[in-house]
């Protein structure tokens, strides 16, 4: 028989594993949805409000507004799996 020990420790990697395959699979989902995203024409990268400047032979490009729509779009997900 088992110890109360062994079998908490057993539940814990159990959870810890399930937690992992969970994070992986809604990683992948994600990469494959802004892949799809991106071959179908969405401008990500080229908002309004993304800021470029040229100057010379160089070019500044800051993405602003793209951080932005990526932080609310990944906390909207977070939300519902917190959930």
């Amino acid at each position: 028989m088992q110890s109360d020990r062994a079998i908490l420790r057993t539940s814990r990697f159990e959870l810890q594993t399930s937690n992992l395959s969970r994070i992986l699979i809604v990683l992948g989902v994600l990469l494959i949805a802004a892949g799809l995203a991106i071959k179908a024409g969405l401008p990500l990268g080229r908002l309004p409000g993304d800021i470029v400047v040229h100057r010379g032979s160089s070019t500044f490009y800051f993405p602003i507004v793209t951080c932005l729509v990526v932080s609310v779009l990944l906390s909207l997900v977070a939300a519902l799996f917190r959930r």
